[in-house]
């Protein structure tokens, strides 16, 4: 196989349909990655509201119609072509899959959200180390104890991701996300996990523990897991998302939302 930082969006997709489960972060360099989450067409103004109340976590780069099962910024089949899925029913997830179909329902509106890898490239371009790539692992990602505004019957709280950041390299992380605005853009905290609510930066709630070096501060961004945390809370009938950290690889650029 290619190195996945070389491969196509298509490429990428035909892989994961054909059952191969693995983290995106560091796959098709300089294609935009996104969160998805499907909910039934009863509870999706709900959830677009919720969305556009709580923009930092929930970005919306794209929205199909009832029962479509690929969009404009995604041509492939979001049933099928992501590495994995999460199903929820009544909240509680009930299988984590390769393959939806068999969940999918034809009255389903799917949502793009937008992901922090998009900028992961732009981060190392400029000397800030990612470290779940280097380490080979998930990004690990955090419940806090910061209420989303909610919405209708949506609500929840903010998830976040982190990544460790030499102290003297903290600034050059701020200005090079808040670049990207449509996809999480600058950071939403800096140092003390506890200012979050997070006991343990060993016991991510999603994904993977990173080592956090001696000179290195935890950075936390808002995070595409929060609609999933909110669909645990609020308990629609069925839900369909990605498995954390397994997201969707669009037909878009990572330069497509880069703010000027």
């Amino acid at each position: 196989m290619k190195d996945s930082a070389m491969l196509t969006p298509d490429e990428a997709r035909a892989l994961f349909r054909g059952g191969l489960r693995t983290p995106t972060a560091g796959w098709c360099a300089g294609w935009t990655q996104a969160n998805l989450i499907a909910v039934p067409r009863e509870h999706a103004y709900d959830f677009l509201l919720f969305a556009q109340r709580n923009p930092k976590p929930c970005p919306v780069l794209d929205v199909t119609e009832p029962g479509e099962t690929s969009c404009a910024l995604f041509r492939g089949d979001l049933r099928t072509d992501l590495p994995a899925y999460v199903v929820y029913r009544d909240g509680e997830p009930v299988a984590e899959v390769t393959d939806a179909s068999e969940a999918w329902r034809d009255d389903l509106v799917a949502f793009l959200i937008g992901c922090s890898f998009t900028f992961e490239d732009a981060l190392l371009a400029a000397g800030v180390p990612v470290r779940h790539i280097e380490q080979g692992r998930n990004v690990p990602m955090y419940r806090t104890n910061r209420p989303c505004r909610p919405a209708g019957a949506i609500g929840g709280p903010l998830v976040v991701s982190m990544r460790p950041v030499p102290a003297h390299q903290v600034a050059d992380a701020v200005r090079v996300t808040s670049r990207y605005p449509a996809v999480h853009g600058a950071p939403v905290h800096v140092g003390d996990p506890a200012a979050l609510g997070i006991a343990d930066l060993d016991a991510p709630d999603f994904g993977d523990a990173v080592d956090v070096r001696p000179g290195e501060v935890p950075v936390f961004w808002a995070c595409g897991v929060t609609p999933q945390a909110a669909v645990m809370v609020s308990k629609p009938p069925l839900a369909i998302g990605h498995a954390p950290g397994h997201m969707a690889v669009t037909d878009a650029r990572d330069s497509d939302f880069l703010a000027p």
